[in-house]
């Protein structure tokens, strides 16, 4: 089995890590794509001696399992790209956020009959081994393809099949909560040091803190309400505290965050849909390979509140191989 990657950002960079900390695969059977040979995750990749290509083809030639790490908008032009090179040993694994199967399936069917496409979530905790994933299976995907795909992303933490409907919140929740808990993790901190404590200290602390607040949650049957109680003594030091996090509306915030990268995730879909990108909206170095792109143009045109985009269209009509 050989392993590609669209897209050679902190996602692939990360998922790389973990599969070969887990043995699942090696490097030299990994091929990764970028428009920018200069970035950290690039170099990253290389010293790992994963394959590097400039060439979204190449990276679909040389694999069977191929996993689309590109921003949520640039999937439809990768795919009108990349459409004509799928072959039926091909497993198509979208980890774009808010960009369903079926928008994918739509595109492929242009171009090859059936093709197999599964969707996942995870989350940057992949690279060390503790990630969360879900993934659901696209309408010619088989049962072994479904197998294959959790066998590789639960060597790099947990995953399981979920209905592609609940992937968005999965989205809001785990796919986006490493930020939440660092954003968390960095305010502590901020208290300790506040507090007297040096700075490198504090952050091992809290680190530490919510890393074995994390593990006896999993491994107890107890609700995470009742482990709070345990903690808290009458009249003490955390329940006091509490207070404070409570009188902030912290449950809400968290609560609120969760709901805002859903509702973003399904944002990026449509956006997807439109085939529209933004001049701001991705780096120019990726925006001048896909305007390469043989039978691509450019114009400006009005979106519906007004304001003005980048619209990219293809003008190749639909290809679709035969067998023979």
């Amino acid at each position: 089995m050989s392993v590609g990657f669209i897209g050679a950002g902190q996602l692939a960079h990360a998922l790389v890590k973990g599969f070969t900390a887990a043995g699942v695969i090696a490097t030299h059977r990994i091929t990764a794509s970028s428009p920018d040979s200069e970035l950290s995750t690039v170099s990253g990749l290389r010293k790992m001696g994963v394959n590097l290509t400039s060439s979204n083809k190449e990276v679909v030639h040389k694999s069977d399992v191929l996993f689309l790490a590109v921003k949520p908008h640039i999937i439809p032009f990768v795919l009108d790209e990349i459409g004509p090179d799928i072959e039926d040993r091909h497993l198509i694994v979208s980890c774009a956020a808010g960009v369903t199967i079926s928008s994918i399936e739509k595109k492929l069917l242009q171009y090859r009959q059936a093709p197999k496409v599964m969707r996942c979530m995870t989350n940057t905790p992949v690279v060390v081994r503790e990630g969360a994933t879900v993934y659901a299976t696209g309408t010619h995907a088989l049962v072994e393809d479904g197998k294959l795909l959790e066998q590789l992303m639960a060597s790099v933490g947990f995953c399981t099949e979920v209905e592609e409907d609940l992937i968005d919140a999965v989205t809001g929740l785990s796919g986006s909560g490493p930020a939440y808990a660092f954003t968390a993790l960095d305010a502590l901190a901020d208290g300790g040091v506040k507090m007297g404590l040096p700075r490198r200290l504090a952050v091992r602390l809290g680190a530490q803190a919510l890393l074995g607040a994390a593990k006896m949650l999993l491994d107890s049957d107890e609700h995470p309400g009742q482990l709070k109680d345990n903690v808290c003594s009458p009249g003490g030091a955390t329940i006091h505290a509490l207070h404070v996090m409570e009188s902030g509306g912290f449950r809400s915030l968290l609560i609120n965050a969760v709901e805002a990268s859903c509702i973003r995730t399904r944002e990026l879909q449509f956006l997807a849909d439109q085939e529209r990108i933004s001049p701001a909206a991705i780096k120019k170095t990726t925006l001048d390979k896909v305007l390469q792109q043989p039978g691509i143009t450019v114009s400006g045109v009005a979106n519906g509140n007004g304001r003005s985009g980048l619209s990219l269209f293809n003008n190749r009509g639909p290809n679709i191989k035969k067998k023979n």
